[in-house]
């Protein structure tokens, strides 16, 4: 049984910091992309970061320079630093696990398979 669970999550003034954690439980996901999503109430979900097996990331031009995603395989776990967090970052952030990657990323929500429940983060100005 695959589970996500995401904390971290919460209320910031612009300009601050937060760090979404994410630990997978079940088998093991060192092989596997791991990614962040976010959904904006009426909005679609976007990708934000994706890592990859040997390390390798990926992020939405939006939050280039400010999150850094990264992964400790021995815990199955995920974290993303969100740093200078601005309002339009407010939105439900997902954790999710997609299929082997060592050398490729992948970054669309419809190639991962399994999603936590969620964690929000709102960011006032």
């Amino acid at each position: 049984q695959v589970r996500l669970e995401e904390s971290g999550g919460g209320s910031v003034q612009a300009g601050g910091s937060l760090r979404l954690s994410c630990v997978a439980y079940g088998s093991g996901y060192s092989n596997n992309c791991m990614g962040w999503f976010r959904q904006a109430p009426g909005m679609e979900r976007e990708g934000v970061s994706v890592i990859n097996a040997d390390n390798s990331t990926w992020h939405a031009d939006s939050v280039k320079g400010r999150f850094t995603i990264s992964r400790e395989n021995a815990k199955n776990t995920v974290y993303l630093q969100m740093n200078s967090l601005k309002p339009e970052d407010t939105a439900m952030y997902y954790c999710a696990t997609g299929p082997d990657c060592l050398f490729s990323l992948y970054t669309r929500a419809a190639e991962y398979d399994y999603w936590g429940q969620g964690t929000q983060v709102t960011v006032s100005s």
